[in-house]
């Protein structure tokens, strides 16, 4: 149904060529030998494969939420018209490869690999796959269920950190084309039909949207071949085009308490910001969020005061692009792009009894950044990590086509060099200018899932201290903060502090 962790389960040497909106496709509309692709011939014995068309979950029109991600499952979890899902199952199965989709807000991707000597038999499979599709009642039926157990039993009833984490980006992208989770609402995907999914692929999969990528050790003028089976199946079609409004203001601290029955505190924050890759403050904002909340680093300041130093949970982390699928990667994937982004800090589960607090301490300590700045200690540090880490993003052939496509939609240099570069000419007052200019602690979304989530919202909105409860005591100048941050006020938007079920979360 989405990439997640199958793309993981394929080979090292995939491929991403990913297009997004905004792309300018090479005639757009129109068949020719110019069609849009990636071509990164090597001398592998690997071939790999991206297909993308620029439509994604912001093209699901009202009421019908998910339409984008099931009709890409029909295709990547479906059989052709010329063979059941079953067929190429097992056809797939002695090739060691797979064909799998990634849908997210702006952009749909199928991608697959296979050694060379199985080429001919792998792309007739797939091409089949994507430009023949079988549209059957039994794989409908079936990836429908899949859609609606993944929000149900997945999301909402095993995962409550990735479940907080969609929920403040549906939260705060309430009534925006990004405005629902991927995969769609449990009411919008029971309403679904096949007729919904055969409208979408026929409106949005056209050769006005797609970008074909290819690399490793394929034949010569092999890209050729694509290009006339998708001139011949595909309708030419126009470019899709998403409208983006603003996101609705945030007006002081605005919280939605999930009830759920869980033996942790799951907390999420954050807001919009107006940066993207291209904007001269983004790598400032990468600093500081490697900073504050590098993914997976015992390195970072959050994860130092709250974990390392007090105890209170696994991890602590800061982001300034969607990073979906956190707790199961320790790099995030290319081919996210979005033209609108947020600041989010991701607070990994801590004890109940201590939950409000730890909102109390980031928040904190969010507030002390922007208040303070960073210092030149920190700042080289940083720097001098950022700098080697970004050759650890793209050390396969597969990430650096990813991330070389996301330059191509940013309209910047290659990543590495933009990095590398962009960071070099940094200075510590260009970072804390930046911090200034982009973050705060007053005007923010929430996001917390908890066992008693109505003492949990109560607690917040009184106002009153929240102490911490240790098994194991710090140094007394931590206990002497712990006495400011139990008492740092939190102002709450009282119209905007709700406590939602877990059921109903994702439901419309």
């Amino acid at each position: 149904m989405r990439v997640s962790n199958r793309l993981a389960l394929i080979s090292a040497a995939l491929i991403l060529a990913v297009a997004v909106q905004g792309l300018s496709l090479a005639r757009a509309g129109k068949a020719s030998s110019s069609m849009a692709s990636v071509l990164l011939p090597n001398s592998s014995p690997l071939v790999s494969f991206r297909f993308l068309f620029n439509a994604g979950s912001a093209s699901d029109p009202k009421g019908k939420e998910g339409l984008a991600a099931l009709t890409a499952s029909m295709i990547s979890d479906g059989g052709s018209r010329a063979m059941s899902y079953e067929q190429i199952s097992e056809a797939m199965y002695p090739m060691a490869t797979g064909f799998v989709s990634q849908v997210d807000k702006e952009m749909t991707v199928f991608a697959g690999t296979t050694h060379r000597d199985n080429l001919q038999k792998y792309y007739q499979i797939i091409s089949a796959m994507l430009l023949d599709p079988g549209f059957r009642d039994d794989d409908f039926k079936r990836l429908r269920t899949n859609a609606i157990n993944f929000l149900k039993e997945s999301l909402r009833g095993n995962n409550d950190e990735e479940l907080g984490k969609e929920a403040l980006y549906v939260s705060i992208y309430n009534g925006h084309a990004y405005g629902h989770q991927n995969v769609g609402t449990v009411e919008s995907l029971e309403k679904l039909t096949v007729e919904d999914l055969k409208k979408f692929y026929r409106d949005k999969y056209t050769q006005a949207n797609f970008l074909f990528g290819l690399a490793g050790g394929f034949p010569k003028n092999f890209e050729e071949k694509v290009e006339a089976d998708v001139a011949t199946k595909l309708a030419a079609g126009t470019a899709s085009k998403i409208t983006l409004t603003q996101p609705e203001k945030i007006s002081g601290l605005e919280m939605q308490v999930i009830q759920k029955d869980t033996p942790g505190t799951a907390i999420s924050f954050g807001f919009p910001i107006a940066v993207t890759r291209p904007d001269p403050d983004w790598p400032a904002l990468l600093l500081m969020q490697s900073y504050l909340g590098q993914h997976r680093s015992s390195n970072s300041y959050l994860y130092k005061r709250l974990r390392e130093i007090r105890g209170l949970n696994y991890g602590d982390y800061a982001y300034i692009e969607y990073f979906p699928r956190g707790m199961f990667q320790f790099a995030p994937d290319p081919n996210l792009c979005r033209r609108q982004q947020i600041f989010q800090v991701w607070i990994r589960p801590v004890e109940p009894k201590n939950g409000l607090f730890t909102l109390r301490a980031a928040l904190y300590e969010l507030d002390k950044l922007v208040k303070n700045g960073m210092s030149q200690e920190d700042f080289d540090a940083t720097r001098r990590f950022l700098t080697k880490n970004v050759n650890a993003l793209t050390k396969t052939q597969d990430s650096q086509l990813g991330y070389a496509i996301d330059s191509k939609y940013y309209g910047i240099p290659t990543f590495t060099d933009y990095v590398r570069d962009q960071l070099a000419k940094l200075k510590l007052e260009d970072v804390n200018r930046a911090i200034k200019k982009h973050l705060q602690a007053e005007n923010v979304k929430i996001a917390v899932v908890t066992k008693d989530a109505e003492a949990f919202k109560q607690a917040a909105v009184d106002g009153k201290p929240s102490p911490v409860s240790y098994t194991s005591l710090p140094a007394k100048e931590i206990l002497d903060e712990d006495k400011i941050i139990e008492s740092y006020k939190l102002t709450f938007n009282m119209k905007k502090v709700e406590v939602v079920p877990v059921d109903r979360v994702f439901q419309r």
